[in-house]
């Protein structure tokens, strides 16, 4: 049951960090120094579902982390 929860954890941290690296700049950090920086960004519904996305995975794996630690 373990060894289940812990591979399912980590697809979903991988698809955590693939949904937040997907995301578009929306601010002057660090995209401003290529003058691409967007000062008023309209959300998109490809944005929105990614949004979706990332917080779906998010609460998965604090959910999945938090029964790892109830199992030990």
């Amino acid at each position: 049951m373990r060894l289940v929860l812990l591979v399912f954890q980590l697809t979903i941290a991988v698809a955590l960090i693939v949904s937040v690296l997907l995301h578009t700049a929306k601010g002057e950090g660090l995209g401003g120094i290529g003058g691409s920086a967007k000062l008023f960004g309209s959300p998109k519904g490809m944005e929105k579902g990614l949004d979706r996305i990332t917080w779906a995975c998010a609460i998965g794996f604090l959910a999945i982390s938090v029964v790892l630690v109830l199992l030990k």
